[in-house]
């Protein structure tokens, strides 16, 4: 059976800036194939845009719910849906 695509849009919210949050979302999706963007939003927040099969997403999903040493993640506002195919990588964006 053939894995499915799929996006993964998620709010982390916590002690998640200035904790290298951002890198280690990085690592985690490119370990996983995945394509997308991380950045930091203006309340705090991180926001994760991530494309690729299923099983890969729900990895990223797992390892933002830990986050990086330093880290303490509060709450992740998840919103799944089907892929848009905007992305050829994953990328930090400034926030």
């Amino acid at each position: 059976m053939e894995a499915t695509r799929g996006r993964l849009h998620a709010l982390v919210k916590g002690k998640v800036q200035r904790v290298g949050f951002r890198a280690y979302v990085l690592q985690q999706a490119a370990a996983n194939k995945l394509v997308g963007y991380v950045c930091n939003l203006e309340d705090g927040s991180v926001e994760v845009i991530a494309e690729g099969l299923q099983p890969g997403l729900e990895h990223l999903l797992t390892a933002l719910r830990g986050g990086p040493p330093g880290a303490a993640v509060d709450a992740i506002d998840v919103t799944w849906g089907s892929p848009r195919n905007h992305y050829h990588r994953f990328e930090i964006r400034p926030g």
